[in-house]
């Protein structure tokens, strides 16, 4: 029988980068700033030597509101920060810094992108069948 898996088992670093992301979550949601609203922590970094600690982001508030909310984190940050240190219990607590997550917008990016190609019908080739274009490979058959 398999043992079941407990935090334990997991490296230090990713058992506190979990634990920073929740303190930080749930102090957001404490935070009276509108400028914060809708803003996602997508995944928090933890240095192993705890001096520093990166916290990526995301909204739905669109491009013109990037500044706006960097902006709110840079005041917000002392709070996050004394908020990690006292439900942390860390030896150091890291300085945080926010950084807005691209990942996520790629990721809308490519679909729109996919979105915009043309249909193919069912049964359409997706790729040259001209065995021309593969005369120089052994593939083909």
């Amino acid at each position: 029988m398999k043992k079941r898996p407990t935090a334990r088992d997991y490296p230090r670093t990713a058992r506190l980068n979990t634990l920073v992301r929740e303190i930080l979550g749930d102090e957001l949601e404490r935070i009276d700033d509108e400028r914060l609203d809708l803003v996602t922590l997508t995944s928090v970094v933890v240095d192993a030597d705890l001096k520093h600690a990166v916290a990526y982001y995301d909204h739905s508030r669109g491009d013109d509101a990037d500044e706006e909310i960097a902006e709110a984190f840079v005041e917000a940050t002392p709070r996050l920060r004394r908020a990690v240190g006292a439900q942390a219990r860390i030896k150091r607590t890291p300085e945080l810094r926010f950084e807005l997550d691209g990942v996520i917008r790629g990721a809308q990016h490519i679909e729109e992108v996919l979105r915009g190609l043309p249909d193919l019908e069912p049964g359409a080739p997706t790729v040259a069948m001209d065995p021309e274009v593969y005369r120089d490979t052994d593939d083909v058959r």
